[in-house]
């Protein structure tokens, strides 16, 4: 029987926000963190928080980006959460409001199976221009493209676990049988089956 993990990656797989790490190189961490909690929160239109955080990225040197993000601190227990899955038949992926440029290295080093985000546009020189593009850019994003990979590896939402810590994780929610609200913010816990309150991913092994 096929079945389906998806987990987001910025505070649920990386310990933290990966626009945060950007932003404190430039020297405006707070402002942004500001904006992402408002986000996530629900208080905030995600579409809109990610145009006006990544705006303020523009002239980061893109090799500081990939060096960042060749760096960033895993959860505790996200390699031991992805091989228990694995070992248990899931499909392991990670859909992120983030960027490629911090999901795909590390992606890799977990073992998931495929990962979706965004991408910071960046010029012929390789300096941000502070837009971005891609598949997670809207707060009904991760819900519409959760049905998809349910239909192209046949799995219903009896089978699908959903893992997140904020409001642009409710969509996938509503698709999901099981739904693991991570450290996470009251809005999300709401819509969850299950919370855990401690900064360990093996716990989620304990409830499939």
């Amino acid at each position: 029987m096929k079945k389906l993990a998806v987990f987001d990656f910025d505070s649920t797989l990386m310990d933290g926000e990966t626009i945060d790490f950007f932003a404190e190189v430039l020297g405006f961490k707070d402002q942004i963190v500001s904006i992402t909690e408002r986000a996530m929160a629900g208080e905030l239109d995600f579409y809109a928080s990610l145009i006006e955080r990544v705006a303020l990225l523009k002239g980061l040197p893109q090799a500081k980006v990939d060096e960042i993000c060749a760096d960033l601190p895993m959860m505790p227990g996200a390699s031991e959460v992805v091989a228990g899955l694995k070992a248990k038949g899931y499909t392991v992926v990670c859909f992120s409001g983030g960027f490629r440029s911090a999901t795909e290295p590390a992606c890799k080093k977990l073992g998931i199976d495929a990962d979706f985000s965004n991408f910071l546009h960046a010029d012929e020189e390789g300096i941000l221009t502070g837009a971005v593009g891609g598949e997670m850019m809207y707060s009904n994003a991760k819900g519409d493209m959760i049905i998809r990979l349910q239909a192209l590896l046949g799995v219903d939402r009896a089978d699908t676990l959903v893992v997140g810590d904020g409001a642009n994780d409710l969509s996938m929610f509503a698709h999901a049988d099981s739904r693991v609200a991570f450290c996470a913010k009251p809005i999300l816990k709401e819509a969850a089956t299950h919370c855990v309150d401690v900064k360990d991913l093996r716990e989620i092994l304990k409830i499939v």
